[in-house]
């Protein structure tokens, strides 16, 4: 099943007014418009971007509608549809305290999704967000072919090199929006977990 079919409604006259645009803009792996309810969505999402096992993920600005038959049947609205590599999701960003909707649970698994409560104090913590947020700002970028050639002829010499290091072996482009590029684009690995991206991040050249 694809993020799509987990939309309640087409019609633009649906979205919430509460779904706009949020800072970064880019996104890697977004299908349709990136519109988020609140930031700590859009933050939940450059996360989603980061992780290899998610391949695509999906706004959902309009309500997910109660198929219980009533004449004024309750409506909900998630943050995102996401696909990964063994299972659907839908994803709610929410408060600890708010719980979970059990409509929605049952709804989601009859439409073949799992649906999951997700906290900012579970994804805030550590320099990892902040890692990414810093790097989708980057995502679309072209990183051109003779500056990754030059990057990984001299990783495949060196073994490892710092960032600082990396940026300036670039010639043709920005450095840093190449290396982050290229980053993003599963070419070069740095750990996001250890710290803030800095001059002496080890860069090293992602396994084949």
């Amino acid at each position: 099943m694809t993020t799509g079919t987990a939309h309640s409604a087409d019609d633009e006259v649906c979205i919430s007014p509460h779904y706009r645009p949020r800072f970064p803009h880019s996104t890697l792996k977004c299908v349709g418009r990136p519109l988020y309810r609140s930031q700590q969505a859009r933050d939940y999402a450059c996360l989603l971007d980061l992780d290899p096992k998610v391949s695509a993920w999906r706004c959902m600005p309009q309500p997910i509608v109660n198929d219980s038959g009533a004449r004024n049947p309750r409506h909900h609205y998630v943050d995102f549809a996401v696909e990964t590599e063994s299972e659907a999701l839908l994803v709610d960003v929410r408060s600890p305290d708010a719980g979970i909707v059990s409509w929605i649970a049952r709804l989601a698994e009859k439409q073949g999704y799992r649906y999951q409560v997700v906290s900012l104090s579970e994804f805030g913590g550590g320099p990892r967000l902040q890692n990414a947020r810093d790097l989708i700002r980057y995502a679309g970028y072209g990183a051109p072919l003779g500056d990754r050639i030059r990057i990984l002829a001299v990783l495949e010499e060196m073994g490892t090199l710092t960032l600082a290091e990396c940026l300036s072996v670039v010639r043709e482009s920005k450095p840093m929006p190449t290396i982050a590029m290229m980053i993003l684009m599963g070419i070069l690995e740095v750990d996001l977990d250890e710290a803030l991206l800095g001059p002496e991040t080890v860069v090293r050249r992602a396994a084949k």
